[in-house]
């Protein structure tokens, strides 16, 4: 499968938008590759992040194909300014949070921990979370706490225990929080996303 993260941007109703994806190994492929192709048709650059480990380029595989995807771009150093240049930032499904909320140091968050809780402070960013992406959240659960959210069958109790408010529905709105049950809804997720995008745009 090719490296579609440079897919061609058309103009479209969120053209000059930046999404914000968040990249580790064990990725689910047919969520990735369908958010490189479906965001650029509304106009949007979709930027995909991840610790790079002071590596200039890390080559990730899927979990279903071990299809390679390669990321540039790191998401330590993201100045909150820098932040604010995203319209939305996705936790995506498969193992991609269970790996980026690894620290070496247990008494501090892991950087896309601390990224993910430093956009939940920007109302102007739309935090998309999808199945097991709240794994992410677990060191900072005041973030989700008192949100309606879905997730993955398995972690409904790990939601709960975050004080978060389980919906059963395949897809969950909650201001600037966007979550969906399972990667197999990316597509039901990826649509609500450009509408609430376009909505804010259009206010």
């Amino acid at each position: 499968m090719p490296d579609v993260s440079g897919a061609r941007v058309m103009d479209g109703p969120l053209s000059g938008d930046r999404i914000a994806v968040l990249m580790e190994s064990d990725f689910y492929e047919p969520e990735i590759f369908y958010y490189s192709r479906r965001f650029a048709e509304e106009g949007a650059c979709t930027d995909f992040l991840t610790r790079l480990w002071g590596h200039p380029e890390l080559t990730f595989t899927g979990h279903e194909f071990r299809a390679p995807f390669t990321v540039r771009r790191s998401l330590e150093g993201l100045t909150d300014a820098g932040l604010r240049e995203y319209s939305a930032v996705i936790v995506p499904s498969g193992m991609v949070a269970d790996r980026l909320r690894y620290s070496e140091d247990v008494t501090c968050p892991a950087p896309a921990t601390d990224l993910l809780r430093r956009a939940f402070a920007e109302p102007g960013v739309v935090k998309g979370i999808i199945c097991h992406g709240l794994w992410l959240v677990s060191a900072v659960p005041e973030v989700v706490r008192g949100r309606k959210v879905v997730c993955h069958n398995n972690l409904v109790g790990d939601v709960r225990n975050m004080g978060a408010e389980y919906v059963d529905q395949d897809v969950v709105r909650d201001g600037d929080l966007l979550t969906a049950r399972t990667g197999e809804h990316h597509h039901l997720f990826a649509r609500a996303l450009v509408e609430l995008l376009t909505e804010r745009r259009n206010r």
